[in-house]
């Protein structure tokens, strides 16, 4: 099942994203799932809802008001593709329908580089920092990143992602030409997003994506 992203857009927290599958509640205080450490902020000043494929934003009588594209809310509302939510007026957020496949290329330049890498598996298409990465991958190199990216920040053995990527043949696989295809995939990564590793080796355990604002 794919689920919204938040994603926070200028103010302290710019970058950092935040996965909706149930409620994230933002305030100052220390249990909130979001902490904007602002005297603007009030200590449980909002709170954003997934529920049968449905998003909303609901302010918590808030001191200082949470804005749904500029307007006050006075009760919960359905929020929709590329809404900005403004806390107080201090920090802002961004909405997105979908946390790994969505395409981006209608997004401004500045929101695309938050996003760090996407995988659209519908049409095989692949975005680092919202740049689409030509030529496209090979269908080794994509089953190998799709995967990764489907089960993003788990630490994933060797064997699992050899037997994802070759199916039957996995048995006649070697080390070698599994090492070949995540150097090739590294590659191709690095050369539009140099200097950060998506792909990290957990070393007796396996491989780990790291998608994360940076």
């Amino acid at each position: 099942m794919e689920y919204p992203v938040i994603v926070a857009n200028g103010g302290v927290l710019d970058g950092q994203q935040w996965v909706l599958t149930d409620h994230i509640l933002i305030g100052r205080g220390e249990d909130c799932d979001i902490i904007v450490n602002d005297r603007q902020v009030s200590r449980h000043h909002a709170r954003f809802s997934f529920n049968n494929g449905v998003s909303q934003i609901e302010d918590l009588k808030s001191k200082n008001g949470t804005y749904l594209n500029g307007e006050k809310l006075d009760a919960p509302k359905q929020i929709q593709e590329k809404d900005e939510i403004q806390i107080a007026f201090f920090q802002s957020f961004i909405f997105l329908e979908s946390d790994a496949t969505l395409p981006l290329t209608d997004f401004p330049p500045e929101l695309q580089n938050l996003l760090g890498l996407r995988v659209d598996e519908a049409s095989k298409r692949v975005w680092v920092r919202g740049v689409e990465v030509e030529p496209a991958f090979s269908a080794q190199q994509f089953a190998l990143l799709a995967f990764l990216v489907r089960r993003s920040g788990e630490v994933i053995s060797r064997e699992a992602l050899i037997q994802e990527v070759w199916g039957d043949e996995a048995n006649w696989v070697t080390e070698q030409a599994f090492d070949a295809l995540l150097r090739r995939l590294r590659e191709r990564l690095n050369q539009l997003d140099p200097g950060y590793e998506y792909i990290i080796t957990v070393r007796g355990h396996g491989l780990r994506l790291e998608n994360n604002p940076h």
